[in-house]
């Protein structure tokens, strides 16, 4: 569950931080304030890209070693 989130998150998180960047642009132009929310989001962007590698790499050693038992058969 907590997987496909960040899979979601993955995606949403560029669009998130467009969104933001053209509000301070058309609020704010000369004060980027856009800055810290870019930085927020992209800590959670590389725990969440993190996450989602990590159960590739485990869905991947598992279908490995199935292959591996099925062909001592």
């Amino acid at each position: 569950m907590h997987t496909m989130r960040s899979a979601a998150f993955l995606v949403k998180a560029p669009f998130i931080l467009a969104f933001l960047f053209l509000i301070n642009l058309m609020t704010s132009p000369g004060h980027w304030w856009v800055q810290w929310p870019a930085l927020g989001l992209g800590l959670a962007w590389v725990f969440s890209l993190m996450r989602v590698l990590r159960a590739v790499v485990l869905a991947g050693g598992l279908a490995a070693l199935a292959a591996v038992l099925l062909k001592r058969r």
